[in-house]
C-alpha cells in the first residue's frame, strides 16, 4: 500500500463519538491505522457508546498501549500521513502544548509538530478557560491545526451522527485525508 499510515489517539474526554467516527472512517479505507486509547478514554467509550474495546479490532489497525515509548510512532524516522486526536481533553492538549511527553499520545504529537507533520486536536470542552486558549494558540503556532468539536448546521442536519461528520471531514480536509465525510457548503450559486 502506497499510502502512509495515519496514527489516531482517542484521548480521555468527552465526546469519544468523534474518535469512533474517525476510526470507522479510516478502517474503511483500508489504510493503516495506528491507534491509542487513553485509559481514561477506554471508560469513556464504555459510557458514551456502549461498545468496547474489541470494536477497535480490525484489519489494518495497530492498536498501541499508551504507556510504551518503544512503539514506531514515538520515532520521528517513522513517516505518517498525520496524526489526530480526537477527542483532546484539555489536560492532554496542555501537556503537548508544554511538550510534556508522558505518554505515548504526548511523543507521537511531540514527533509529528518537530517533524512538520500534520497533528489536528479536536479538543471537545465548554467553556474555556484563559489558559485552555492560550494553550490552543500556542499549539497552533507550532504548526497543529485546532479543531473544536463543534459541528455545522448548513447541511440540514438529521441526526447526532451528521453533526458528527461535519466536524469529521473536517479534520480530514484539514491533514489532507481524502475521505468524504459530512456535507459541503455549496452556498447559494
Amino acid at each position: 500500500m502506497s499510502e502512509l499510515p495515519v496514527v489516531l489517539a482517542i484521548s480521555g474526554a468527552s465526546g469519544a463519538i468523534y474518535g469512533k467516527e474517525i476510526f470507522d472512517r479510516l478502517a474503511e479505507t483500508g489504510r493503516k491505522l495506528h491507534l491509542v486509547i487513553t485509559p481514561t478514554a477506554e471508560q469513556i467509550i464504555k459510557d458514551e457508546l456502549d461498545i468496547g474495546m474489541e470494536y477497535f479490532r480490525r484489519e489494518g489497525v495497530v492498536r498501541h498501549d499508551n504507556s510504551r515509548f518503544d512503539s514506531p510512532i514515538a520515532s520521528g524516522s517513522y513517516p505518517t500521513a498525520g496524526m489526530i486526536i480526537a477527542p483532546c481533553s484539555m489536560g492532554c492538549l496542555g501537556r503537548i502544548a508544554a511538550g510534556v511527553s508522558s505518554d505515548l499520545v504526548g511523543r507521537a504529537a511531540d514527533v509529528h509538530l518537530k517533524e512538520g507533520r500534520g497533528l489536528a486536536l479536536v479538543p471537545r470542552e465548554t467553556p474555556l478557560s484563559a489558559i485552555h486558549i492560550e494553550n490552543m494558540l500556542r499549539l497552533k503556532r507550532a504548526g497543529a491545526v485546532i479543531l473544536p468539536a463543534m459541528p455545522a448546521f448548513y447541511g440540514k442536519p438529521q441526526s447526532v451522527i451528521d453533526l458528527v461528520q461535519t466536524v469529521t471531514g473536517r479534520v480530514f480536509d484539514n491533514l489532507g485525508i481524502n475521505i468524504n465525510s459530512g456535507p459541503r457548503y455549496k452556498g447559494n450559486v
